[in-house]
């Protein structure tokens, strides 16, 4: 066994797992590694190759779920029996095929996660919810069977400041977005409500509102978020009755809402009556306040996802009500949609419920992280907001250059991101910014290729300025 590993693994250029995984792959493909070999457990090989554990682990994960290995417990990692290509790799293969031509080409629209084990987590979970009863592939979601699904979201928000919160409480929607529009159903009544939001705001606000249609009315911010004197001017002169906002990480610049001003922020809401939806999405890391819906128990609604802590691909959120009104999220949800099919639901009892899935979220905050660092020692020398635990950085860009120009430019050497305007309401003035998101689903390396383009683009602004 020990003549197939690279002896020289240790010296060798680019990541040691990946070579590893190579060496591995190619081995089983000639036949030098045949069906059913046992390989060395991780911590012997890593000593063999003096490389560390979390690489050999690594190399053994990738080959695990691409089916090349496969992991027993108790028994050890043993070569697969080769399968046929499944219909969800047919769809990878399309769905990424414009970057396998376009190398160069890296998308930096929205943030894509890494993967450190949750992927063989939810094949292991698939094939556990595949095995359950007969009955409840033939079933209506209910909510009395959806019960062990909602502990389950409780006990994995356990450890934030949500104030009191049982499972009477959690709605589960389809992503995030799904989670905003069935709190604003819940709340919205009249010919024409109107929403408040951040002058600068996620767009997915703006849309769920237009397709509810309500009005959507800005709020003056500043680097501490939404403006009290602002609130309380908005509130006067529209009547409005939800103010939606992100405190934890603002979307699109990364800032924060602190206790005291959040606290301002709920008297204005007592004073009219406004009930306050929390997106807390976009947060990775721990929370640096208490939430609205601990600050406000009966104004406060919250809605998150696992999308950028775990997979957006299976499109699993929480809508959280606040103290006694889980009957009207949960009216909204069952007219509106039933529940989630029961195959995700299961799905999600089984990984939200495994101790190991937080090990994982920790896993991908701190890889994550990296690439934050990369962005930062790239950019850093212009003016930009960034924070280790948030998916994406905010550019405020230099003299020369304006966002929609900027974007343009950056397109044409292959990187895409967001401009300031695509965050502004309609009749909003947009900063002159740009929201670059962290894709790790490239290596470090193509990563900071991409930072390097884009910062040789901001040492050279054009010699006119266009719009």
């Amino acid at each position: 066994m020990s003549t197939i590993w690279p002896q020289d693994l240790g010296g060798t250029k680019g990541p040691k797992y990946k070579k590893l995984a190579e060496t591995i792959r190619s081995e089983v493909d000639n036949g030098g590694l045949s069906v059913g070999t046992k390989l060395p457990p991780v911590r012997e090989l890593s000593f063999q190759l003096g490389i560390t554990p979390g690489t050999v682990a690594r190399a053994y994960s990738i080959l695990t779920d691409e089916g090349v290995l496969q992991a027993e417990v108790g028994r050890g990692t043993y070569v697969a029996a080769k399968q046929k290509p499944v219909l969800d790799d047919v769809w990878a293969r399309q769905l990424h095929m414009h970057e396998v031509k376009n190398p160069d080409h890296i998308s930096l629209f929205s943030p894509r996660i890494a993967d450190m084990g949750q992927v063989a987590a939810i094949r292991k979970a698939l094939r556990q919810v595949a095995e359950g009863p007969d009955l409840s592939f033939l079933s209506y979601p209910t909510r009395s069977a959806y019960q062990p699904v909602r502990e389950a979201v409780v006990n994995w928000l356990s450890e934030l400041p949500l104030g009191s919160l049982n499972e009477q409480d959690v709605v589960l929607t389809h992503g995030g977005q799904s989670g905003l529009m069935v709190v604003m159903q819940a709340l919205l009544k009249g010919p024409q409500p109107t929403i408040l939001v951040e002058d600068l705001s996620y767009a997915g606000f703006r849309r769920a509102a237009e397709l509810l249609r309500a009005k959507v009315v800005g709020v003056a911010m500043d680097d501490q978020g939404i403006l009290p004197e602002s609130l309380e001017h908005a509130a006067r002169k529209t009547g409005a009755l939800v103010l939606c906002t992100s405190p934890e990480v603002h979307n699109p610049t990364g800032l924060y809402t602190p206790l005291e001003r959040r606290q301002e922020i709920v008297k204005v809401a007592r004073r009219h009556g406004i009930q306050i939806i929390e997106d807390d999405c976009y947060r990775m890391g721990d929370p640096r306040a208490p939430s609205y819906r601990a600050l406000a128990p009966e104004l406060g609604w919250h809605v998150s996802s696992i999308s950028k802590s775990l997979t957006p691909s299976l499109r699993v959120g929480f809508a959280l009500a606040p103290q006694g009104r889980g009957p009207d999220l949960r009216r909204v949800a069952e007219h509106g949609y039933f529940g989630l099919a029961q195959p995700l639901a299961a799905l999600t009892c089984i990984f939200l419920g495994d101790p190991h899935t937080k090990v994982l979220a920790k896993a991908v905050q701190k890889e994550m992280a990296r690439y934050v660092r990369v962005a930062v020692n790239t950019l850093g020398g212009f003016d930009l907001t960034w924070d280790d635990q948030v998916p994406f950085v905010w550019l405020r860009l230099p003299s020369g250059w304006r966002s929609a120009a900027f974007t343009r430019a950056a397109e044409g050497q292959g990187v895409q991101i967001r401009s300031a305007d695509e965050f502004a309401l309609r009749d909003g003035r947009a900063p002159n910014a740009v929201r670059i998101a962290i894709n790790a689903h490239v290596s470090l390396a193509v990563f900071e290729g991409a930072m390097l383009r884009l910062r040789a683009l901001l040492d050279n602004p054009p010699e006119q300025i266009s719009v």
